[in-house]
């Protein structure tokens, strides 16, 4: 495999969504397997990795003559990924600085069936409590540090992804 194929619109939503999938599994293996309870930020980071997945799955997926398309699902990708990124961030911060008071005792589904949205949506990027605990780490980060990590890769890559189709697109119409 080349560079040049590394970042062909359609290999890297592949890659992308393939990426995301790899990471929610690698969730569930740490929930399920090793206990590992998430906690209402982790929970909007998966779905933040979710909407990434099937964003670039569906580009991946369409007719290169649809470039509009692409583009849509592209930003909407990156948009995602810089709310995860936020949310991730935040629980890093949370975890490097924790609260005095713990006050994360409820899940993100309790919260929902239990309040309205209008206040059950605050509640979940309040975190704190348990979002501030770090179960598991690999080499030295914990499960939000790698997350953020992971989100700003995935906004970086697209963005480059989306330059290179631009030019290459704009080559075209010259030569035509």
């Amino acid at each position: 495999m080349s560079l040049e194929q590394l970042f062909k619109p359609r290999f890297a939503c592949v890659l992308i969504a393939l990426g995301c999938i790899s990471l929610l599994c690698i969730g569930i293996y740490l929930q399920e397997s090793l206990g590992l309870e998430p906690c209402p930020m982790c929970i909007v980071q998966r779905y933040a990795f979710i909407l990434i997945a099937l964003c670039t799955a569906l580009s991946g997926s369409m007719n290169s003559h649809r470039p509009k398309s692409f583009w849509i699902l592209c930003v909407l990708a990156q948009l995602s990924a810089a709310f995860g990124a936020f949310v991730a961030a935040r629980q890093s911060w949370l975890q490097w600085f924790p609260p005095e008071t713990q006050s994360c005792g409820r899940d993100l589904y309790g919260m929902i069936e239990n309040f309205p949205l209008k206040r059950a949506i605050p509640m979940i990027f309040r975190g704190s409590g348990d979002c501030s605990v770090v179960d598991w780490t690999f080499l030295g980060g914990s499960i939000a540090n790698w997350s953020y990590l992971c989100f700003l890769l995935i906004v970086t890559y697209l963005a480059i992804v989306q330059v290179k189709a631009y030019k290459n697109s704009r080559k075209a119409s010259m030569v035509s």
